[in-house]
């Protein structure tokens, strides 16, 4: 992982924003910089996460897992995908 800090962002804030900024990053013992950047990556990770993962209740799961085991409708173009050889066996397969 790299650690080497050589990427710069700048960004304005207003008066209140800085003044604010300030005294967290002063009451957790950090520069501005480094409550800055954890601010903002604990964010980062966060938004993306939401993303990758997903949180459902018993109901949605069964219905989820309903949907993932019901077969696709055929459609002549599936099924002469479905037709092809496959990529991944070789020419003696």
């Amino acid at each position: 992982m790299e650690t080497k800090k050589n990427q710069r962002i700048a960004v304005r804030a207003t008066e209140r924003q800085e003044k604010l900024i300030r005294r967290a990053a002063e009451a957790t013992d950090r520069s501005m910089t480094d409550f800055i950047l954890e601010s903002a990556s604990m964010e980062a990770e966060r938004v993306l996460s939401d993303r990758r993962w997903f949180i459902l209740n018993e109901a949605q799961w069964a219905d989820f897992n309903r949907l993932l085991d019901e077969p696709l409708p055929s459609t002549k173009k599936l099924d002469v995908l479905a037709s092809l050889p496959s990529p991944f066996s070789g020419p003696d397969k």
